[in-house]
C-alpha cells in the first residue's frame, strides 16, 4: 500500500488551528505512540480521507450496479464482478 510507504514526498502547508486544539494534540500524542502532533494530525487527517473515499467508492459501486440492472445483467453477476474488484484492489 502506498499510504505506508515512509518515503513519500512531503509538502509543508500552513494551517490555523485554535490553541486550544493543539494544546490537546500535544497532550495526546505522546499517549497514542506518536513523537509529536503533527505526525498525529496527519494520521487524522489520513483516517478521514480514507472514509470519505471508501463512502464514495461505495456510492459510485452502488450508481454502476444500478446502471447494469437497467439493462437486464443479473444481481449474481454484478456483487461477483464487485466482489472481484474489491479483492484485487485490497
Amino acid at each position: 500500500m502506498r499510504r505506508l510507504k515512509m518515503d513519500r514526498q512531503m509538502t509543508a502547508i500552513s494551517l490555523r488551528m485554535p490553541e486550544d486544539v493543539i494544546e490537546k494534540l500535544k497532550e495526546i500524542a505522546p499517549s497514542l505512540g506518536f513523537s509529536g502532533y503533527p505526525p498525529l494530525i496527519r494520521a487524522y487527517i489520513g483516517q478521514g480521507l480514507r472514509k470519505d473515499q471508501a463512502r464514495l467508492e461505495n456510492s459510485q459501486v452502488q450508481v454502476l450496479a444500478g446502471s447494469l440492472r437497467k439493462p437486464g445483467i443479473a444481481d449474481q453477476v454484478i456483487s461477483a464482478a464487485i466482489a472481484e474488484t474489491q479483492l484485487m484492489s485490497a
